[in-house]
C-alpha cells in the first residue's frame, strides 16, 4: 500500500513502536524511515495525540494497526491526516466469525466480572477480544514475568504479547520517549480466552489468578 501509494526514499511514515516489526519492515521496504509513536493505554493502539508530535515536513503517513481486538481511532488519525496532507492506512487483524467473536466477548465479561489484583481490559463495544491483555501492577516486567511462571506452572496458557517495543529492536533502535509504549510491554499479560473454553476452565483461570492477587498491588 506505501508503494502504491507513492511514498518512498525522502519520507517518513509513523507508526505504533508497540507491535510486532513487520509495519516498520514494510516502511523500509517502501524506501521509507519509520517514526514512531507512542499509544493510547487502554486501546494499545497508536494515539492520534502523539502522531501530531511526530509529523514533520517529510512526514508521508501514518499506519493505524488494529490491536488485541481494539480498533484504532482511524476517525482522529483521519482528521490529522487531512490537516497536514497525510495518507492514512489501515493494518487490520484476521476477522474471526460471530460466534466466534460473540463467545469471546462473553469469557471476557465473564473475566472482567471476577478477576482481582490484574487490570482488566477496558473493553467497549467494538472489542472482539482477539486476545484478552491485562496488565499486572507492581514492579513492571519483574513482577509480570513472575505472576507469568506461576500461572504457568499452574497450567494456565498465558503469554507476553510484546515482548521488546520495535523502536528497542537492533535494527530500528531509536532514541524517543514513548512511556505508554514501555509500560504495556513491561506489564502486559494475554490470558486464554479462546471461545472453545468451558464454564470450568474459565472458573479455574479466574482462582488461579485471583489466588495470587495478595502479592501484588490492588487493582488500578
Amino acid at each position: 500500500m506505501l508503494q502504491a501509494a507513492g511514498v518512498g526514499a525522502g519520507d517518513e511514515v509513523i507508526v505504533p513502536a508497540y507491535g510486532n516489526a513487520e509495519v516498520a519492515e514494510a516502511v523500509v521496504r517502501a524506501g521509507a524511515a519509520p517514526v514512531f509513536a507512542d499509544i493510547d493505554p487502554d486501546t494499545y493502539c497508536i494515539d492520534p495525540s502523539h502522531v501530531v508530535d511526530c509529523v514533520t515536513e517529510r512526514t508521508a503517513a501514518v499506519v493505524a494497526v488494529h490491536r488485541f481486538g481494539h480498533k484504532a481511532d482511524v476517525a482522529r488519525l483521519q482528521e490529522v491526516g487531512q490537516k497536514h496532507g497525510l495518507l492514512v492506512l489501515e493494518q487490520g487483524e484476521t476477522e474471526k466469525p460471530f460466534r466466534e467473536v460473540a463467545q469471546r466477548q462473553a469469557h471476557a465479561a465473564y473475566l472482567s466480572g471476577r478477576l482481582n489484583g490484574v487490570r482488566t481490559p477496558a473493553g467497549g463495544a467494538g472489542h472482539s477480544y482477539q486476545q484478552y491483555v491485562v496488565r499486572v501492577p507492581g514492579n513492571g516486567r519483574p513482577d509480570r514475568d513472575a505472576f507469568a511462571r506461576v500461572l504457568r506452572g499452574k497450567g494456565v496458557d498465558c503469554s507476553v504479547p510484546v515482548k521488546t517495543p520495535v523502536h528497542r529492536m537492533p535494527a530500528f533502535r531509536r532514541d524517543v520517549v514513548l512511556p505508554e509504549t514501555e509500560r504495556a510491554a513491561d506489564e502486559t499479560l494475554a490470558l486464554p480466552v479462546d471461545a472453545h473454553m468451558s464454564r470450568r476452565q474459565l472458573q479455574r483461570l479466574v482462582t488461579t489468578c485471583n489466588a495470587l492477587g495478595g502479592l501484588l498491588q490492588p487493582a488500578f
